[in-house]
This record gives structure tokens, sequence and C-alpha cells, in this order.
């Protein structure tokens, strides 16, 4: 019996003694983005199952009763073509060629269709996946139920990583990638929980009047939280300290950026999609630059003025601030709608390094160093070691060795000289006013 979803399907059993099934034995993922092609090769797979005909009782060849009926029209057409004085040179081939042509195209329908959908049939994978698929249902229901962008965006991130996590389920050995569905279930958790939080928040505005009413001071909604979210309570909404003088938002006092203790001689390491420069062997998925890169004009502006704002506060000179560092700050992400897209400023700064527009510290992180940068000072990451069965812990003291080995591969690039943020920087943050 097959349920389907906004994201897939799910096939479950139908117990003899009438009880409710607990686990699917089959999860099929749909393809993100939501196209007619993809609908209907989910209505395609989802068909009943084709009944097929022996050609004799001893013999395993069998056809479709698709081409079976489809043979025998064609037998029909035949005879009334030749009735009506068409060659049968013509007309006998046409006939003989329609049953495997009709089972031909429903087999090419088959792989055509499986290119837009993944999925897992193993008992210990369907489990899994049961566990994400709940959770993805929880995003897109959350946004079916509300107008707000961060709910949309959220499913839609959600639909990418479940997709993600089915395909590597599909490929076979997950010893190989457990570090990656982590990583995955991991965000897909986080999502759930801002999710959760703002319909908790939106329930709360018309009731409270107060706090909650705070308008967002004309920032609209910036997509999904970066990696390193943590549970945490929505900060104060005081928006207007870190919104830019730019494009006519509010703009800071004179006050607050005398007091301010800044280091502008810092660091911002994120972690990215992975690509592979000049076509090498060595992939590169995590990026350091200085922060002034921030400033640049080819990067999204005000939001990169206003991340470099938080990135310069406090710190001591030289130091690496992994962008997780500051989504932990930001009250665990929920802070970000008020500072910027860190997602498009991430991806500008990317384009950036690879048009040579300015320095950076390249890296290629094994999966444990990259999760560790993504996620926050206290958080740890959870391995299963499929061999011994254990379950393996890597927390703040294995994050802070992996930043100390960055640190010391910064400080030979720059032994003679820093990192060049590019030309044509805009003024800082602090000094707008």
């Amino acid at each position: 019996m097959y349920e389907r979803t906004g994201w897939g399907w799910l096939a479950w059993p139908v117990p003899g003694d009438g009880t409710a099934p607990e686990q699917p034995v089959q999860i099929g993922v749909l393809a993100p983005g939501a196209t007619m092609r993809r609908q209907l090769a989910v209505r395609w797979l989802l068909r009943r199952p084709a009944h097929r005909i022996a050609l004799t009782s001893g013999s395993r060849a069998s056809l479709r009763l698709s081409a079976t009926v489809v043979g025998a029209l064609a037998l029909v057409a035949a005879f009334y073509a030749l009735g009506r004085g068409i060659r049968a040179d013509l007309v006998l081939p046409a006939m003989l060629l329609a049953p495997p042509l009709t089972e031909h195209l429903i087999d090419w329908l088959d792989t055509r269709a499986v290119e837009h959908v993944r999925w897992v049939e193993e008992d210990a994978a369907c489990r899994y996946l049961q566990r994400l698929a709940a959770l993805q249902t929880y995003l897109m229901e959350a946004a079916a139920g509300s107008d707000r962008y961060e709910l949309r965006r959220s499913a839609e991130v959600g639909h990418r990583l479940l997709w993600d996590a089915a395909d590597l389920l599909q490929a076979g050995d997950t010893r190989l990638v457990s570090a990656r569905l982590i990583d995955r279930e991991r965000l897909m958790v986080q999502l759930a929980h801002q999710a959760a939080q703002l319909l908790e928040h939106a329930r709360a505005k018309p009731a409270s009047g107060g706090e909650a009413s705070q308008p967002d001071d004309g920032i609209g909604p910036l997509g999904p939280l970066p990696p390193g979210f943590e549970r945490a309570t929505p900060p104060r909404p005081a928006p207007a300290p870190t919104a830019s003088p730019l494009k006519g938002s509010p703009s800071m006092t004179q006050a607050q950026s005398d007091t301010t203790v800044r280091a502008t001689d810092v660091y911002l390491l994120f972690a990215h999609e992975p690509y592979y420069p000049g076509g090498g062997a060595q992939e590169v998925n995590a990026t350091v630059v200085a922060a002034a890169c921030l400033l640049h004009p080819q990067v999204r502006q005000p939001d990169g003025a206003r991340i470099h704002d938080r990135l310069t506060r406090g710190r001591r000179r030289g130091e690496i601030i992994p962008l997780a560092t500051l989504t932990h700050e930001l009250g665990g992400g929920a802070g970000w709608p008020y500072v910027g897209d860190w997602e498009k400023v991430t991806t500008d700064l990317v384009q950036l390094v690879r048009a040579a527009g300015c320095d950076a510290l390249s890296l290629g992180l094994p999966e444990i160093a990259r999760a560790l940068i993504c996620t926050g000072p206290s958080n740890e990451v959870r391995t299963l070691d499929t061999g011994s069965g254990r379950s393996l812990t890597y927390g703040p003291k294995e994050r802070a060795a992996v930043l100390a080995e960055i640190d010391e591969l910064l400080a030979c690039l720059v032994a003679e000289q820093d990192l060049w943020p590019g030309d044509g920087l805009l003024p800082p943050h602090f000094q707008q006013t």
C-alpha cells in the first residue's frame, strides 16, 4: 500500500492481523523541485504491477498484458489494411514490431522515471530514512500552513537533504558515508527546530503585543540557518544596533562604535560545497579569508558589511572565527535575519576566491573535521564505527584541535604577507555613521 507525500512516497506492508505497520518496506524520495515531469515519474513508478502472460506453459518467457493487447489490435489492423489493398510488405513488419516496441517503450519509460527518484528497501536504511522523512513532512506541513519565506525555504532545503540522504543510502555501503548521513540528519533536526520556533513565535505574536510584535526593521527573511544551528531562545529584538545605514536602514550611534573593542585583522572560516581547482583530484570544501573580504563590492551588500561588523567584535588579533561560531553568538542562529544572508555572502566569497579577486587559504578537510567546524563551540559530532558497533563522539576538544591545525597552516601562509582582501573595499560598518 503506497502513501504519497509531497516529497515522495512510503510503501507500507499490510499485516494479516489488521494492526497498523510500524515501518515501511520502501521509501522513495522525489528529486527536489516540483515539476510536472517529476510528478508524472512518481505516478508512473507507483502504477499497478503489470500483468504478464506466459508464452507457453513451461517457458519463462512472457509478455505484458499491454503488449499482448497491442499485438491483438495490430493483427486486426493488419487484416483490415490488407483488405483495403495496402501492400503486405508494409503491413506485416508493422504488425510484428508492435508488441516488442510496446515492451521496449515501457522499459524506456521506467528507466527515465527512475532518474527522478531515489528509494531504499533494506530494513536498516528504511528505519533511518523514515526518521528524516518524518522531519521533512513536518517542515512541509509547517510551510503549507504559513506564508513565511523562512518556512518555505526550510522545506526546500530539507527536501534537498532528504534527497541526498536517500542517494547515499541507495549507493550501498553506508560505512563510507556515515558521517555525511549524520551531518544531514543534524541539519534537518535544526531546520525542524527553527520551524517550530517560527510557528511558536507566530502564535504568540497576536497575544503578546510586546516583544513578539516587534517589526523586523524592513529586513526581509533571508533563508535557512547555516551549519552550527543549536537550540536557543530568540535574542531580544533590538536589531537597530546591527542594522546597516546603507539603503536607508536605521544607523548605529556613534557611542557604540567608539566603545566596541574591535580587531579587524581576523579571519572567517566557512565550509561550502566542494570544488576541484584546476581539475585536480584534491577537493576544496572549506575556505579561510581575511575579514575585510566581507567588504568587497562583489560580495552581497550590505549583508557582508553587517557580518564583518559582527565578526570583528571582541576578537583577538589573528583569530580564526568559524561561521558556526557566529551562529552560536547570534542566539543559535535566530539573529541571522537581522544581520544578513550568510548563504549568499559565502557563495559570493567562494566565487571571489576562485576568480582570484582575493587571497584565501583553501582547505580540503576530512569529513569529521569539516563537521566539527560546522558546529557550535559546545556541540558534539557523533559517528558510528560500523566495525565495532560503537558510537564515537567528537566535541569541543577535537574542534579546538582542528582550528589549531588550521591556524598553523594560516600562520605559515601569512608569515611574510597577510591575505589580500581585494580592491575597492567598502568602509567598515562601524565607520559608516
